[in-house]
């Protein structure tokens, strides 16, 4: 007969070979097919099997232990050695995790070779690409949405875009939307055409165009590192992770929808075909931000985009705006600074839209040192699953250390391919959701 701990290897075993079936059809994109399915449920059943043999060895392990010591400490020797649960705490620990940091500590404690595996981690959250002896998990769904929600909340831009999830198998979201590039007659809503016309007179058919909107997951990855000592601290661990990741996440997403290449990541507005570009004035003094620079920015935003755009500086922008002004007479007015001057706080908006700083602008004087954007209507996020996450003991084994790894997949573009030619004004004169200030040398 085997021992206790082989038919505990032989569950590791299963749960591995049912844990593979997942994977194979992860990564080809798809649901387990029938027989797969009939295969699991094999590799289920044993594993039930096997678990109510393991519970009734563990039962009779400690009724030898609570009969071979003395009548008086029975009672405190039964305390002592219930380290196995019966049959109803089993039923208990099959609950949710009460926090992220209880969670994170438990797939430490199964990553260590040896170490016991909390059913918690398969029952509440899963299995991921990666094996349980592997240490890796899915983060436990309601876990998932809190960071989830925390890490576009920490991010000052990705909180204000338009926000898509795609579910199911589907890797890759496909929008339609209208093909305008200018609003000269024969080009308004991608082509779209009204006449005046005498009565009874003959009228000509229009066809609009479309252009596809497509978005296709991005990896956004980050690693934290926790030494063992706080791995033993719940409380400790889930604040350290999110304290430093949430806040890396949110950062990350931020840059990349200001500055992203679309390759590899979101596609930021300074790489987007629709991005406005208001040119400096003539003789304009290099690295300067002046009156008229905003008054023509504004001029150049949507209409309908000026009750949700905001300003978005580099701080290093922030000692212009409080020495600007507009010509009055011979004199002039402050725009950025109230009548009490230095000695009171300033406005804080320009144009009646608010100002705020953020580190993903350029510095001043570069194109992108200050930027008038609408991202509520004029930018798409598409996130899917939410967040998972990964853990070794072995990348920094020799300092104590284990490492976490979190992935959210994420894409993300402006609404628009190109900037808008208006009716009256030209191409000089095109308009967008997006409008930064040329470069100043």
């Amino acid at each position: 007969m085997k021992t206790i701990s082989q038919y505990r290897e032989d569950i590791k075993s299963l749960m591995e070979k049912s844990a593979a079936l997942d994977t194979k059809a992860l990564n080809e994109n798809r649901d387990l097919t029938e027989s797969e399915l009939a295969l699991k449920n094999e590799l289920l059943d044993a594993v039930e099997d096997t678990h109510k043999i393991v519970a009734t060895l563990e039962r009779q392990d400690r009724m030898h232990k609570a009969l071979e010591v003395p009548e008086g400490e029975t009672r405190k020797s039964a305390k002592t050695v219930t380290g196995i649960k019966d049959n109803k705490e089993e039923r208990a620990s099959k609950d949710r995790f009460s926090s992220f940091g209880e969670q994170m500590a438990a797939v430490m404690h199964a990553s260590i070779p040896g170490g016991r595996v909390d059913p918690r981690l398969y029952n509440a959250t899963g299995l991921n690409e990666t094996t349980p002896s592997d240490g890796g998990f899915l983060v436990q769904q309601d876990f998932s949405s809190e960071l989830l929600q925390e890490v576009f909340a920490t991010g000052i831009l990705a909180s204000k875009c338009r926000r898509i999830t795609i579910s199911g198998n589907s890797n890759s979201i496909k929008l339609n939307g209208v093909d305008e590039t200018s609003r000269a007659t024969g080009s308004r809503g991608g082509g779209v055409r009204g006449y005046w016309v005498d009565e009874a007179a003959q009228k000509t058919a229009s066809k609009p165009k479309f252009r596809k909107i497509e978005l296709n997951l991005k990896k956004l990855i980050g690693l934290c590192y926790a030494t063992d000592e706080l791995l033993e601290d719940a409380a400790a661990l889930e604040g350290y992770i999110r304290a430093g990741f949430i806040s890396e996440f949110g950062f990350l997403l931020d840059d990349a929808i200001i500055n992203g290449t679309g390759n590899g990541m979101p596609l930021g507005i300074m790489n987007a075909g629709c991005l406005v570009s208001q040119a400096a004035e003539t003789d304009q003094a290099a690295a300067t931000v002046i009156g008229e620079n905003v008054i023509k920015m504004f001029s150049r935003l949507f209409a309908s985009s000026r009750a949700n755009a905001a300003w978005y500086i580099n701080q290093t922008v922030e000692p212009q705006l409080h020495t600007m002004s507009v010509a009055v007479g011979t004199g002039g007015q402050l725009i950025y600074m109230p009548p009490g001057g230095l000695s009171q706080s300033p406005y804080g908006t320009l144009l009646g839209r608010p100002v705020i700083p953020i580190e993903q602008c350029q510095a001043l004087g570069t194109v992108g040192d200050i930027i008038l954007a609408d991202f509520s209507n004029g930018y798409i996020l598409a996130e899917k699953g939410g967040i998972k996450s990964d853990m070794s003991i072995h990348v920094k084994f020799d300092y104590d250390e284990s490492v976490f790894r979190f992935v959210l997949r994420v894409d993300g573009q402006p609404v628009r391919a190109t900037a808008l030619t208006p009716y009256k004004g030209g191409a000089t004169a095109t308009q967008s959701h997006f409008v930064a200030l040329a470069t100043r040398s």
